[in-house]
């Protein structure tokens, strides 16, 4: 396969499995990171298995308009085109929101919308280019559900799907299509392992017990894996899916079902 999937968020943790399991599809993949020592070993860990032909690592600051234009300029410059991009930034802080900092609102903000729309932006010009091209945004079940004590992490999410949908109505003209995967809680990742404690004190209960407490609440009694979400992932990066676009896709084992 000769086509380019760029992971913006790929360095670490469910941005690395992506990212190692669309090189393992076939993928040309560019791991792109705020963090550029965690991109370059993700990258090396690709390169080892597909060879550094195949593999490239970028910084990018994906709230910054200029260095999001710099990584769309070296991918292109580089392989020549982008065929999927992958848009898995995103920060959470939890508080009742009586108590909620403004910079942590904010941050959520630029984090986990702004910066899916200046990414967004970019590679589309060079998909336009291309007649072609899938962006795929990693969201949540919060931008479906308001969370309780996650306004700004919900929000932003709301956020990203009604940017989905723009999105797929400006480009599908161009044969690029636009999701956002809504994923349930990803227990073991740590963002979420970061948030036990305030949880626990959100639910007035131990931190041992709350990853079962939200195991509970979902219908298939797990919560979700990166494999989960790669599944899905190749499907709508894949010719198969192209006439699905604008679909706000859950990945919750039946905990959100609209």
């Amino acid at each position: 396969m000769s086509k380019v999937a760029l992971i913006v968020g790929g360095a670490k943790n469910l941005g690395a499995f992506l990212s190692v399991g669309l090189a393992s599809d076939g993928y040309r993949v560019v791991v792109a990171d705020l963090d550029l020592e965690g991109a370059r070993q993700t990258a090396a860990e690709i390169a080892e298995q597909v060879g550094h032909d195949q593999v490239l690592a970028l910084q990018v600051d994906a709230t910054n308009e200029q260095s999001v234009e710099q990584m769309s300029t070296a991918v292109d410059a580089h392989f020549g085109r982008i065929d999927v991009m992958v848009y898995n930034a995103g920060i959470a802080q939890a508080a009742k929101i009586d108590a909620f900092p403004l910079d942590a609102w904010q941050r959520s903000i630029e984090v986990n919308l702004t910066g899916y729309f200046l990414c967004a932006r970019s590679v589309s010009r060079i998909m336009i280019r291309q007649n072609q091209g899938r962006i795929i945004q990693i969201n949540s079940k919060s931008g479906k559900v308001g969370s309780k004590h996650n306004s700004g992490y919900s929000a932003a999410k709301f956020g990203g799907v009604g940017l989905t949908q723009s999105l797929a109505l400006d480009l599908a003209e161009h044969n690029i299509t636009v999701h956002s995967l809504m994923l349930g809680n990803l227990l073991k990742s740590p963002m979420f392992q970061s948030l036990i404690p305030q949880y626990a004190a959100k639910l007035g209960v131990n931190e041992d017990e709350v990853e079962q407490l939200y195991i509970d609440k979902v219908p298939l009694k797990r919560g979700c894996d990166y494999q989960d979400v790669l599944n899905v992932l190749k499907f709508y990066a894949s010719d198969e899916a192209g006439y699905c676009t604008g679909q706000s896709i859950n990945i919750t084992g039946g905990q959100v079902m609209f």
